[in-house]
């Protein structure tokens, strides 16, 4: 099969490639150099399970395979989830030679990164994300955890995969939210260093939510590409890193408080970013102008505008247990201007209360 593209992230001797194309996900040259040992054990959920695991199973049919299906969403991103996978590895006696692959989307990424770190101290592992947003985002950089109830991806780890195969076809059977989902995370990239993909951005994004094949594999390589650099620069987000989270203080708190899975985390984002523009403006950084901008890209793409109507206390309580907060003072990133951001502590408290009570 046609490879359309290879990315390398560079991590020294941690570095492993991502696989960008269509029809990746039964070619079993992809997987083999990566697989640890004869045993492989394949989590997904019993959305994604039902699509694409038997044609997973088929490529490593030269390994003895195991799978486990966990149940689909958001409120699943657990520690009693990962659990099951930990369950599944010790009954069936996995060793330190043994190698997950997580086929799925962020949530299914996040729980098996999380497993592999933990179990007997580090198995391989590899991503085979199956939404847009996983794709983009969360496969790549090492990530990895689960969610507590009074902050999200508070419990992880940093592990890095050791390989991506992000196949382009398993996007047409994502639904048109979980579409728009993944759109939130690209946009991303374009407002926080990449002004050029913005720009691209505005004037394609009818193509992206149209699902125009070549749109998406082009947003999708630039995305990871952007990706790559960063975590290339700061693998542990000490520096640079910290600027992926723009709109995700604002976005954890939307999702945290409404109720994990009641937001997608990608619609959270997009409206976090709305609001961290408007922020920014009120700090003078904006323009009216750079703010209606951001606006209607994030409408185009079919994400929500409008936060959910919470206090200002509770918005700034959720927001308060994020890990980029240090000695308690809620660090934001916000945008010196577009394609430009930075992480931000100095700000006036008390506009940021009077900014977040207009959705009281």
């Amino acid at each position: 099969m046609t490879i359309k593209t290879e990315l390398q992230v560079s991590l020294d001797e941690r570095s492993y490639p991502i696989y960008i194309g269509s029809g990746l996900l039964g070619d079993a040259a992809l997987y083999r150099p990566f697989i640890a040992g004869k045993r492989v054990m394949i989590v997904s959920n019993d959305t994604v399970a039902p699509l694409y695991l038997a044609l997973l199973e088929s490529a490593l049919s030269d390994y003895e395979v195991s799978s486990v299906i966990l149940p689909d969403g958001e409120q699943f991103k657990t520690l009693d989830t990962v659990n099951r996978i930990f369950d599944d590895l010790l009954k069936g006696r996995f060793d330190r030679q043994s190698t997950l692959i997580a086929l799925g989307g962020g949530v299914v990424g996040d729980m098996t990164g999380f497993a592999a770190a933990c179990y007997q101290r580090g198995i391989a592992f590899i991503q085979v994300p199956t939404t847009l947003l996983s794709q983009v985002d969360s496969s790549v950089g090492g990530k990895t955890g689960v969610n507590h109830p009074l902050g999200k991806n508070m419990i992880g780890a940093f592990y890095q995969p050791r390989s991506v195969v992000a196949d382009t076809r398993t996007l047409s059977t994502l639904d048109d939210r979980q579409l728009s989902a993944g759109l939130a995370e690209i946009i991303k990239y374009g407002l926080i260093n990449d002004i050029e993909f913005l720009q691209w951005l505005e004037n394609n994004m009818p193509a992206l939510v149209a699902r125009d094949e070549e749109a998406l594999a082009w947003a999708i390589e630039r995305s990871c590409k952007d990706k790559a650099d960063i975590v290339a620069q700061d693998e542990k987000e000490s520096g640079v890193r910290a600027l992926l989270n723009l709109g995700h203080t604002f976005g954890h708190a939307i999702e945290a408080g409404a109720g994990y899975g009641v937001w997608l985390h990608g619609e959270a984002v997009g409206a976090g970013m709305l609001m961290a523009a408007e922020f920014s403006q009120q700090l003078g950084m904006l323009t009216s102008a750079d703010v209606e901008r951001v606006q209607v890209l994030i409408d185009a793409a079919g994400l929500p505008i409008q936060p959910p109507a919470f206090t200002a206390e509770a918005y700034l309580d959720l927001m308060s247990v994020d890990k980029k907060a240090i000695n308690g003072r809620i660090r934001l990133v916000l945008l010196k201007a577009l394609g430009d951001a930075q992480v931000v502590a100095d700000y006036p408290y008390e506009q940021l209360q009077n900014y977040l009570q207009k959705f009281s």
